[in-house]
């Protein structure tokens, strides 16, 4: 027969690892998890906003670009702004409206136009103000109520 210290002992061999081990694979798995995480985040965020974007039939961002286009003459510019619509080239004189506001004011803005514009199909497309004159910028923001 074994001694009661010895049976203790051979279950202790049984036991959980040591703190130091256990704590060592805690950190690598979430090391781990932290870098597969690092990695996939672009990639999960496309399809995240794709499938949003198709489910809501909202627009995904970067999927169209606005060019500008300098023009030595009006002639050249008419030339270049000739565009289809429903089958025949149209050549509009248009005028280019544009309009300074706070991004989180842009769906309304668009509501607006949809509602007040003559076109069937009217253009309302917004760009980020990235950086500015502080004093205009802040005049925008002052103006412009959130």
């Amino acid at each position: 027969m074994r001694s009661g210290a010895a049976l203790l002992e051979k279950e202790m061999q049984f036991a959980l690892p040591p703190a130091e081990t256990v704590h060592g694979r805690l950190f690598k798995a979430f090391c781990v998890t932290v870098f597969l995480s690092v990695l996939m985040f672009p990639l999960l965020r496309i399809v995240g906003l794709r499938a949003f974007s198709m489910a809501s039939e909202a627009y995904s961002t970067g999927m169209h670009s606005a060019a500008f286009v300098t023009c030595p003459n009006e002639t050249v510019a008419k030339d270049l702004a000739r565009y289809e619509w429903q089958g025949k080239i149209e050549e509009d004189n248009e005028l280019l409206l544009m309009i300074k506001t706070r991004t989180t004011k842009i769906p309304a803005l668009a509501e607006y136009v949809r509602s007040n514009h003559p076109y069937e199909v009217a253009e309302v497309i917004s760009f980020p103000i990235d950086q500015g004159n502080p004093p205009y910028l802040k005049w925008i923001g002052d103006a412009v109520p959130e």
